[in-house]
């Protein structure tokens, strides 16, 4: 059998991009149907390619002479074709009998190989079995060879790196979304195209796809759709007015300056200077409490969210709730369509009414703005459960809460008095489920985002904000107790923090002292 090296793991670990596969790969797109190609269509036919040329490779060296095989006999002056030596080729120039016990009677040929002036010697009208011989009627097509898509199942990662990594150096091919073309079929969008893009969306409002944008563009009907959708989505993401806020499945486009701030930055409320801090102190306890809060910022994945799920619960804390936003979890970020741009727009639908809203996904900051309306609208508190659940629309999120009869229930509010914040329980009226351990109420935000500011400003250690804010917390009953997740709450009130670094100062203090469940009492005298 003739050993073809495309079918080795070595040939493609050392494998290289030259110019010859370029040059393919230049006139795909010219004979083809005049269409952009993914990157594993690329990888694919470049593969693909290099089998065909191995093959015809094979052909036209055993066409320069005899194949050799061990079973047969050559005359002197034959011109014979070595595949296991890299197809060598040479003259016979002697023929000799030769013997051996196992073997019995053959001949031995003599070679002298084109430039290298030496003569070898091999075995021939071997009678006995050989992996140098072909069975009668056999094909150089061998019937275990891996086919083209075969390899790029097994080596197609690696090619494809190189082969990305070769064309994003060449002036020729052009790139949007992991497609590819060549930049001499781009059709020509000149500023007025652009223009009048910008002039659609302004005036609808709302994203478009390329399609629906090149309906007024009128493009040479020459040039295929598929060429015309590429050329329009490639200069539109050269040009800084437009923004592709679609899933991987489909880009859509909308004008920067349309946005909302909070997607364009991460609101301050959101923002989290990291702290230092040993998460190896915590213990297995306050691990469990850290996992069930479910920050976005420790970026932990919880129990069970590697399966897909079509609804997730989560408790609402203070600067999500300020900024109108959700956090995106390992619980929640499976919810929401995938995509590689830093925004994306979708749907959000109001569970109790139907409303649809606009909603924008920030993966980069890991949480989705457009919600700050519909918290006020059903007044729903800090700690309350939100519900998130999907649809038949990928782009179409419904959200949704627990509601209960309206009453008047006792809640920690916090209120700022002589620089600092106090907690008192107050009785508030709540129309909806939620979290006893989490809920906090307010009485005047100005005022709480001016110590918010000022604690940002001075720079407010979290350990400061644990010695001040816990005390503040345990007067609220008479045992004294607060919970772990009560003190992530209440701390996030004047400052971004995931729990983490605020568990650890529970553990760093012996003024701290843990009663079981989660509950921590605090002990003056101990400091």
């Amino acid at each position: 059998m003739i050993v073809r090296e495309t079918q080795t793991a070595e040939y493609w670990q050392e494998f290289a991009i030259d110019d010859r596969d370029l040059d393919y790969l230049y006139e795909l797109f010219l004979e083809g149907d005049n269409r952009p190609r993914t990157n594993d269509d690329l990888t694919l036919a470049l593969i693909r390619r290099r089998c065909e040329r191995e093959e015809a490779l094979i052909k036209n060296e055993l066409a320069r002479g005899t194949l050799f095989q061990p079973k047969e006999g050559y005359e002197v002056g034959e011109q014979v074709v070595f595949p296991a030596l890299g197809y060598a080729l040479g003259p016979v120039v002697g023929v000799r009998p030769g013997y051996n016990p196992k073997y019995g009677d053959f001949e031995v040929i003599q070679v002298r190989f084109e430039g290298q002036g030496e003569t070898r010697e091999f075995a021939s009208k071997l009678g006995y079995p050989h992996k140098l011989n072909r069975e009668e009627g056999e094909s150089l097509e061998a019937e275990d060879l891996a086919s083209p898509v075969e390899l790029c199942d097994q080596y197609g990662s690696d090619v494809q790196r190189k082969l990305l990594e070769r064309l994003r150096l060449s002036s020729d091919f052009v790139s949007f979304r992991g497609e590819w073309f060549l930049k001499g079929l781009l059709a020509e969008i000149h500023e007025g195209h652009l223009n009048i893009a910008e002039a659609m969306l302004d005036v609808k409002g709302t994203p478009l796809p390329a399609q629906e944008l090149l309906r007024e563009l009128d493009l040479p009907t020459d040039i295929s759709p598929a060429a015309q959708v590429f050329s329009l989505n490639y200069n539109l993401a050269q040009d800084g007015r437009f923004d592709d806020v679609g899933s991987r499945d489909q880009s859509l486009w909308f004008l920067r300056r349309l946005e909302p701030p909070e997607i364009a930055h991460l609101p301050p409320r959101l923002r989290y200077t990291p702290v230092l801090y040993d998460r190896a102190i915590l213990g297995e306890e306050l691990l469990r409490w850290e996992m069930e809060i479910d920050d976005e910022i420790t970026g932990l994945a919880a129990p069970g969210t590697e399966e897909e799920t079509s609804s997730v619960t989560i408790v609402l804390n203070y600067p999500h709730r300020r900024v109108g936003t959700i956090p995106l979890t390992s619980k929640t970020e499976g919810l929401f369509p995938k995509g590689d741009n830093e925004r994306m727009m979708i749907t959000l639908i109001d569970g109790r009414t139907g409303k649809r809203m606009l909603g924008w996904v920030v993966r980069q900051h890991k949480y989705v703005y457009g919600l700050k309306g519909w918290y006020e609208k059903h007044d729903l508190p800090v700690g309350a459960y939100i519900k998130l659940e999907r649809t038949d629309d990928p782009l179409a999120i419904v959200v949704d809460y627990f509601p209960q009869h309206k009453k008047r229930e006792w809640i920690r509010v916090a209120t700022v008095e002589g620089g600092k914040l106090v907690f008192t329980m107050q009785m508030r009226a709540i129309g909806c489920e939620y979290d006893e351990l989490m809920v906090v109420g307010e009485d005047d935000p100005a005022r709480v985002d001016s110590l918010w500011m000022r604690a940002e400003q001075d720079g407010k250690s979290i350990s400061e904000l644990v010695r001040d804010i816990f005390p503040e917390l345990a007067k609220l009953n008479p045992q004294g107790t607060v919970h772990a997740k009560t003190l992530y709450s209440a701390i996030n009130v004047e400052k971004r923090c995931p729990p983490g670094p605020i568990l650890a100062e529970l553990t760093n203090w012996d003024c701290f002292l843990a009663v079981g469940d989660g509950y921590w009492i605090y002990d003056r005298e101990a400091l």
